[in-house]
């Protein structure tokens, strides 16, 4: 749940940073071509094989949103269950080689600005046509999964469907449901999500759940930061997701041709690092997988966040990998623990295009599309520039408004928590309480991480992002 929610009272920096917010998007922002919107206007998907609209689907995303990639029907069979997972049929409606095949290989991805996003399609189709909206007929990918009572597939199917998704949920509303027992679409979800979750256990993987420090909106043309853990809904959500990307991986890898996504797994020398910072932190791993170690964590101790911050390390080098006839070396996305694609966010993400043509063909014994074999080779360089530019996007938005919360207040002394050490310009990481933000700034000698340090704001441009502060001594 939210941790705090400060926001900007000062009405000067309201509108500084409105304008700076808005000169950020603008710089990201490109209008999609006439040509990609007259094709948008006039997409029709591929002819469905079945019509499953008499099975009630459901929706479960952040409230109020349009691009709904996916919906899930849940039930139990015996002692297990089954698990229908509708992904939006966006290779039914791209006509490849087309204008808006083009945009959005130059696209790679939906951006989120702090006023809104700058989606990946354009919205009469990714909000329209092709979203899974409520009571609705769509055309959708249906991956329909038989688990047995401990939460393992023991079959896979993929369909091309028709459906009609019969309600609209969101996280807070559906998660305050769950705890009341109210009966639910998503009754069966904390049960099989745990399952899941014990699935991942087992095959070693991590989930990290690092809190999201996440530009939110505190009134009409006002912003804030919140810091928040996710709620367990999410987790248990997320579990259909990953589910699917192992199958989609699992088929790919069976047919001999596709696309991961991949992460090594951590060496010995990045986890020795990692334990001698739990142990710095009074938070010591001496026992077990690094995962077991992180689902221990008490989300309510002060030093959690650093120790989280900490273990992102462990979580670096992910990429994608593409083959076509003989299987990559390395298949594994360690966090996950098994091989794993991208499959469940076409709408919102290229590759995922890919991943559900490649893996429809293969399931029904088709040839793969020539398109998606062709294009193969490019989509890790596209995935990557667009990877990038949404992380500039993200981290500009954050630094814009936490200049905005600091403003009002340069000359004044803060406490804030050490994060990451000091590198080797005497600067670390540090989490101010309040307002909650994250900043480099100078700190006395050895100060280790989960320690408290005094720091004095000295400037804060909200146009640019850019604060600056000095040490004041520790306490």
């Amino acid at each position: 749940m939210p941790q705090r929610r400060p926001h900007i009272a000062d009405s000067a920096a309201q509108s500084a940073l409105a304008e700076a917010l808005a000169e950020l998007r603008d710089s990201f922002d490109t209008p999609f071509p006439p040509e990609a919107l007259a094709e948008a206007e006039k997409a029709t998907a591929v002819a469905p094989d079945l019509d499953l609209r008499d099975i009630p689907f459901a929706t479960l995303d952040p409230a109020g949103s349009r691009d709904l990639d996916q919906a899930f029907q849940l039930e139990r069979r015996g002692t297990g269950f089954t698990v229908r997972y509708a992904i939006a049929d966006v290779p039914g409606f791209v006509v490849p080689g087309g204008a808006l095949d083009a945009t959005a290989r130059e696209r790679g991805q939906t951006l989120y600005a702090a006023d809104g996003s700058i989606p990946l399609h354009p919205a009469v189709l990714s909000e329209g046509s092709a979203s899974l909206l409520p009571g609705q007929d769509r055309p959708a990918l249906v991956w329909t999964f038989a688990l047995d009572a401990e939460g393992s597939v023991a079959r896979t199917t993929l369909q091309r469907a028709l459906i009609r998704s019969r309600v609209q949920l969101d996280y807070v509303t559906t998660q305050r449901g769950l705890d009341a027992g109210e009966d639910s679409p998503a009754s069966l979800l904390p049960e099989i999500g745990r399952l899941r979750l014990e699935q991942e256990a087992a095959r070693g993987g991590a989930s990290l759940n690092l809190p999201d420090a996440e530009v939110v909106r505190t009134g009409p043309g006002q912003y804030g930061i919140e810091r928040r853990q996710p709620l367990p809904v999410e987790d248990w959500n997320a579990q259909l997701s990953l589910m699917t990307g192992m199958a989609a991986a699992d088929i790919m890898l069976d047919g001999g041709v596709g696309v991961l996504r991949t992460m090594p797994q951590p060496d010995e020398e990045t986890f020795e690092e990692f334990r001698t910072q739990t142990r710095a932190l009074g938070r010591p791993w001496t026992t077990g997988r690094y995962g077991e170690y992180l689902r221990s964590l008490d989300r309510a101790d002060p030093l959690t966040l650093p120790v989280l911050e900490a273990a992102s390390a462990l979580f670096c080098g992910a990429g994608y990998v593409v083959f076509d006839g003989t299987a990559p070396e390395e298949t594994l996305q360690a966090a996950i623990g098994a091989p794993y694609a991208h499959a469940t966010a076409p709408l919102r993400r290229l590759v995922d295009r890919w991943s559900l043509a490649i893996c429809l063909a293969l399931s029904r014994g088709d040839e793969v599309p020539a398109w998606a074999r062709e294009g193969l080779a490019e989509l890790p360089r596209l995935m990557q520039e667009s990877s990038s530019r949404a992380s500039q996007l993200n981290a500009q938005t954050v630094e814009r408004v936490e200049a905005a919360l600091l403003a009002p207040r340069v000359g004044e002394v803060f406490e804030a928590t050490v994060i990451r050490p000091a590198n080797g310009e005497g600067e670390a990481t540090v989490q101010i309480a309040e307002p909650a933000v994250t900043a480099r700034a100078p700190v006395p000698a050895g100060a280790r991480p989960g320690g408290v340090v005094r720091v004095r704001l000295d400037a804060a441009d909200i146009r640019t992002g850019a604060v600056a502060f000095s040490a004041a001594g520790s306490r």
